[in-house]
């Protein structure tokens, strides 16, 4: 966020903000201790609602700082300047701590705590917000209801003005990817349109 934008900043905003950076809600039960990771300003316009922060995210304390974010914004057509830019898109995932791993070697599920301690009351300063990106299962169920992925992503427009399903960017979704042409052929370019005619009217 530029430094300029954070001066207007509004005080009740950066109060909540530092409240949640502060939470240790599930500090006896989160490996690596607890980190909240987002990024978020009143004036943006596109959401990206993801699972939780990986290892490498809470080394950072960046949001997708990792080669899954290097996948989705690459999806998205955008640089990380602008990625990384919070009066125009805030990245508000639906755990803010890393997890921990689950037993079949993926990351754990999000943190059943967080969500309904923190995330109506963000999502309340983020008035501004046109699209909401849902980046993976657990995103998409949260929001939308338990569902097939696969299915909302290739359904994508019924979603539409308001949200657009995505899988998680991970290194899953390159095979996911080639057993499913669909999703560079008529996805990509539909969703790098929405999001260029978004932050071209953010600029």
């Amino acid at each position: 966020m530029r430094e300029a934008e954070k001066d207007r900043l509004p005080a009740a905003f950066e109060e909540l903000v530092e409240e949640v950076r502060h939470c240790r809600r599930c500090a006896d039960v989160l490996p690596l201790g607890p980190r909240p990771i987002f990024q978020m300003s009143p004036t943006a316009r596109i959401l990206i609602a993801s699972q939780a922060p990986g290892t490498k995210a809470h080394v950072s304390g960046i949001p997708f700082s990792d080669p899954s974010g290097d996948r989705l914004r690459e999806w998205m057509g955008i640089s990380s300047d602008d990625f990384y830019d919070a009066g125009r898109i805030a990245i508000l995932p639906i755990g803010l701590c890393y997890p921990g791993r689950a037993g079949s070697g993926g990351d754990a599920p999000p943190r059943p705590e967080c969500a309904p301690l923190w995330r109506d009351r963000l999502l309340r300063q983020l008035s501004a917000v046109e699209l909401t990106l849902l980046v993976g299962t657990y995103a998409q169920n949260y929001v939308l209801g338990r569902g097939a992925m696969t299915d909302r992503v290739r359904g994508f427009s019924a979603f539409l003005p308001q949200y657009f399903p995505l899988p998680h960017p991970s290194w899953r979704s390159r095979g996911w990817s080639a057993r499913n042409p669909w999703f560079e052929q008529e996805v990509l370019p539909a969703l790098r349109v929405a999001v260029r005619g978004i932050l071209t009217r953010a600029a």
